[in-house]
């Protein structure tokens, strides 16, 4: 059974031969360990400070702050998330392998960039990186002032909501992956608890896409508290799961 997760976060992997009733260790090389330790602390703290810049945000939001401040926090957070993606989709992408050795796990030549469609891994880093990058057309025109509800809507919610479905999508693929199909609860797998909570801020995130629907009839949000306060818990999530992801390492 291959544990990608495991293998690209953790660089090892236990395989069950034929007549053993113990898996047998594979691990990868040093420098392999290595990168992916560098990759876990950049995704780790990009997250964290990501959503607790989102979570500021929200909260000088509550506290009637100028649209032009929480708009700007919002940005510099949303920055932080784009480079913990995009760290988490370098580790699918130079995530170990299985060498020409047996029992060895190699990871190749460094790639910035490679497109691996049938991995599971893949897809769903680079669905999150993808929402990241569209939260950024979202909070870039959140600097618009003066907008119809109409413009509010295609050039603020849309993006929003896009990358909300991004996110989602995302975070159900990093279930089944743990899960190996179908997601359950595991409460003693470390990279289960990672992935339940960073689903559950997207779940919030896409309550507060919900709320920040603009009623062309009146100009007004749907709901601008329960918009702000999902914004602050659903970032919340993502730097509690960018804390605990700080012990998923080699």
């Amino acid at each position: 059974m291959w544990e990608s997760r495991q293998a690209r976060k953790r660089g090892a992997l236990g395989v069950t031969a034929a007549g053993r009733a113990e898996p047998v260790p594979q691990r990868a090389d040093r420098a392999t360990l290595s990168r992916l330790g560098r990759l876990n602390v950049v995704a780790s703290l990009s997250f964290v400070i990501g959503g607790a810049l989102f979570a500021l945000g929200a909260a000088l939001a509550l506290r009637s702050a100028s649209a032009t401040t929480s708009a700007s926090v919002y940005f510099v957070g949303g920055l932080f998330f784009t480079a913990g993606a995009y760290a988490s989709l370098l580790q699918a992408i130079n995530a170990p392998r299985p060498g020409s050795r047996a029992g060895t796990l190699h990871s190749g030549r460094w790639h910035w960039w490679r497109y691996e469609p049938m991995r599971i891994d893949w897809v769903g880093t680079f669905l999150l990186f993808a929402g990241t990058l569209v939260f950024g057309i979202n909070l870039l025109n959140s600097f618009l002032h003066g907008l119809t509800a109409q413009q509010a809507n295609r050039l603020i919610w849309a993006p929003d909501m896009i990358g909300c479905l991004l996110f989602l999508v995302s975070g159900q693929l990093a279930l089944m992956e743990v899960c190996h199909g179908s997601p359950r609860v595991l409460p003693l797998d470390l990279g289960w608890w990672i992935v339940a909570v960073n689903q559950l801020g997207s779940a919030l995130f896409m309550i507060a896409a919900l709320a920040d629907f603009t009623v062309p009839a009146t100009g007004a949000l749907v709901n601008t508290g329960i918009a702000n306060w999902g914004t602050l818990t659903g970032a919340v999530c993502f730097s509690v799961g960018g804390v605990i992801q700080a012990f998923e390492r080699p």
